[in-house]
């Protein structure tokens, strides 16, 4: 009888044992970082330390921002977005300041890391920040070779559109040879490629330059938002709505890419 007693305790212990260790896999989290510009940017948190976001902000919103809430399915739901982009960065300017470091520094394999620059690297008018297509692919490509040294996964994302120029009700690509200096480093490099700004162009000529405007840019009406007492008007940055809408393009793109990479 003891002897039966011991065995069956030894058995429970082990049973608890597997069950904790695939408990502790199925809670694992993935992360999922996103480096580039201001349209990625979360303005909530530290952004600002010391400011309010409502007051100062609101409601200017990065796609980034409006990311996470759409990671809640069986596949994705434990996958938390880290949104490490900031405003007026180019591809050199995030290496350069050290924001590249912080993330390559916490990378675990199987992380993800989105990639989206061009708004800045194209902006010839500033040069404290831009990049030349050359300069634009090289940085893409130490991204990548950094995010593959660590065993993670890289994915390249064109420039989001800017909500001009518009022809004949289609909204126009502003940016350029970026988007296709981006597709070109993804092929090169045998990565995913996240075509944003033929997705989100394609999307906001859909839905139309007036409800593209009034509702997704940040064109604003005066005496409505504490933090634009005088009104807004941007067409590359987004509200709320905007954001949201993209952040859903996205997560529908890297959705696909997932199931491709597990296949």
């Amino acid at each position: 009888m003891k002897h039966y007693l011991k065995i069956k305790q030894f058995s429970f212990i082990i049973l608890t044992s597997c069950l904790s260790i695939v408990f502790a896999q199925n809670n694992k989290t993935t992360s999922v970082y996103l480096i580039g510009d201001s349209t990625v940017a979360d303005y909530t948190g530290d952004y600002e330390p010391g400011k309010d976001y409502m007051k100062s902000r609101y409601p200017v919103a990065g796609w980034g921002q409006e990311f996470q809430p759409f990671f809640s399915t069986d596949k994705t739901k434990n996958f938390v977005v880290k949104d490490k982009a900031r405003g007026g960065r180019s591809t050199r300017t995030f290496f350069q300041e050290g924001r590249w470091r912080e993330v390559y520094e916490n990378l675990q394999p199987n992380d993800w890391v989105l990639i989206q620059f061009g708004h800045n690297d194209a902006a010839e008018n500033k040069p404290e920040r831009a990049v030349n297509i050359e300069g634009y692919k090289e940085f893409l490509r130490l991204y990548i070779a950094q995010t593959l040294q660590k065993k993670a996964f890289p994915i390249i994302l064109s420039p989001v559109a800017r909500n001009y120029p518009w022809k004949d009700g289609q909204l126009q690509n502003v940016h350029g040879e970026y988007p296709k200096a981006a597709a070109e480093i993804a092929k090169e490099m045998n990565i995913p490629f996240i075509d944003l700004n033929t997705i989100s162009m394609n999307f906001f000529s859909e839905k139309g330059q007036k409800l593209v405007s009034e509702k997704y840019f940040m064109n604003l009406p005066a005496n409505v938002y504490e933090a634009y007492p005088n009104g807004e008007k941007d067409n590359t940055h987004f509200q709320i709505e905007g954001a949201k809408v993209v952040a859903e393009l996205v997560f529908n793109a890297f959705k696909d890419v997932i199931n491709q990479t597990k296949k």
